[in-house]
């Protein structure tokens, strides 16, 4: 098969790029291609930072809530997406990123990033509706008055700001 018909095949499979792909091209893409991804900081009024819980491939323990940007998705959609299924509200935030980073980690697939740290808010008042999920199962949330002894690895560089 030639290089442009094995393109033309993948090209096919894509329905919609903005949605996101199907999850066997994303993983071979990821693997040849630096991912761009916003980092969502959330703070509330007594400064603590929320958190979740990460238990997968790529590490386990708390981590800042975060996505990859789709393709011709802005920065501002993919924060309001990464809050609403994340943490399943509207969260505010500043337009200006407070630090770019670019991580590069040992496993091939997703193994390059350029992180993009956002600033966001949320009231205190707000509680997790965690629902039958416990503190170590993936997604769990919890308000974090200090930087977690287990945040993941790869996200040692928001240590600062947590």
């Amino acid at each position: 098969m030639k290089i442009s018909e094995a393109i033309e095949f993948l090209e096919k499979q894509i329905n919609n790029p903005s949605v996101g792909l199907p999850e066997e091209i994303f993983r071979f893409i990821s693997r040849i291609t630096p991912m761009v991804n916003v980092d969502l900081l959330i703070k509330d009024e007594s400064n603590r930072t929320l958190l979740a819980w990460r238990d997968d491939i790529h590490g386990k323990g708390w981590h800042i809530p975060g996505g990859i940007i789709r393709y011709k998705e802005n920065f501002e959609t993919r924060i309001l997406k990464v809050a609403e299924n994340e943490i399943g509200v509207k969260i505010e935030f500043d337009p200006t990123p407070m630090t770019i980073n670019q991580i590069i980690c040992s496993h091939d697939t997703r193994g390059h990033f350029v992180s993009i740290l956002y600033k966001c808010f949320l009231s205190c008042s707000f509680v997790p509706q965690n629902l039958d999920l416990k503190e170590t199962d993936a997604g769990y949330l919890k308000w974090h008055v200090d930087c977690p002894n287990n945040l993941l690895e790869v996200q040692d560089i928001y240590k600062k700001y947590i």
